[in-house]
């Protein structure tokens, strides 16, 4: 199988909503956290936004011309990591193409990325457990190991 990798640009920005919006969809199916609310047009539009102004990045995997998963990235900074941090901030792959292989590859271009920007580390947080385990397991056999703690948030708008 022949998959291309790129990084995305604000023109895609309605091919990255739509996956996040079937990724945060999937997530609440899957397990009790009810805690997205996405529009394709606003979740478009803050997408071409982040990315236009240099806060977020993305890279989408294509096989014969069409999107079949993306990675969105953006970089903090923490003392703990000695510097910058990339996030990975949501992650999908289209279910046909799960257990390809994909993920693991574009996981790597994250890896990739992160060392062009100079990343001490790359961070990320699971979906809810136990709903997600193998997506915890995946994660692990690329080389990312748990830290601790949960995902905590508090609405402020």
């Amino acid at each position: 199988m022949n998959i291309e990798f790129r990084e995305a640009s604000v023109q895609d920005a309605e091919t990255i909503a739509d996956f996040v919006i079937k990724l945060t969809n999937e997530i609440s199916e899957l397990s009790t956290a009810k805690a997205f609310e996405l529009d394709l047009a606003i979740t478009t539009e803050n997408c071409r936004a982040l990315i236009d102004n240099g806060h977020y990045a993305a890279i989408i995997a294509m096989h014969e011309n069409s999107a079949i998963a993306v990675v969105t990235i953006s970089q903090t900074y923490a003392l703990y990591a000695k510097g910058k941090v990339g996030v990975i901030q949501e992650f999908y792959v289209t279910p046909k193409y799960r257990k390809s292989g994909v993920g693991s590859m574009l996981i790597e271009q994250v890896k990739n990325y992160g060392k062009q920007h100079k990343w001490s580390c790359i961070e990320l947080c699971t979906p809810p457990l136990p709903e997600f385990e193998s997506t915890l397991n995946f994660y692990q056999k690329n080389g990312l190991t748990p830290v601790g703690g949960r995902k905590m948030r508090q609405a402020l708008v």
